[in-house]
């Protein structure tokens, strides 16, 4: 009976530590989901910082209608037809190139905790004889970042 005892024992030891290195792995797993989420964030944020300063210096320095094309999303290409384009380049090009650097006001949301980021960036430009702003919005949909929308608005010329 003693025997008996002692194995029951032995075998309830070694259920109560099953359980603790279920829950050890468990917890290890719920750790490394919830770091992975968190460098995700900081990675796509800093993506989206670099794609809007991009996708500003390309409009403003470079006057670069192909890039701004390419990385058009669906609703820009519908505000923005092919003679708006044309219109926006060489409005952007008779101004010339801004004084560098581009202050660049940055703004990065997220439409969920970690998913659907959105940026907002709005340029201050200094051109010689007046200055100008260009607001422009991104997104990162599905694989890649894209234009939303943008604006821009020249100042009068100063005297």
């Amino acid at each position: 009976m003693a025997i008996d005892m002692k194995l029951n024992r032995k075998h309830r030891d070694r259920q109560a530590g099953d359980g603790l290195i279920v829950l050890i792995i468990f917890l290890a797993l719920i750790g490394g989901g919830i770091w992975w989420l968190y460098s995700h964030k900081t990675a796509m944020d800093k993506e989206g910082r670099a794609f809007g300063r991009q996708m500003i210096e390309a409009l403003t320095v470079k006057h670069d209608k192909a890039f701004w094309v390419n990385n058009m999303g669906p609703q820009c290409r519908v505000d923005n037809p092919p003679s708006a384009q044309e219109a926006l380049i060489m409005q952007l090009t008779e101004m010339g190139a801004p004084a560098q650097p581009i202050k660049i006001d940055e703004q990065m949301t997220w439409e969920s905790q970690f998913f659907e980021p959105k940026g907002y960036f709005t340029a201050h430009l200094n051109y010689p004889g007046r200055g100008a702003t260009m607001q422009i919005a991104i997104s990162h949909p599905v694989s890649r970042w894209q234009l939303d929308n943008v604006t821009f608005a020249p100042e009068r010329e100063r005297q």
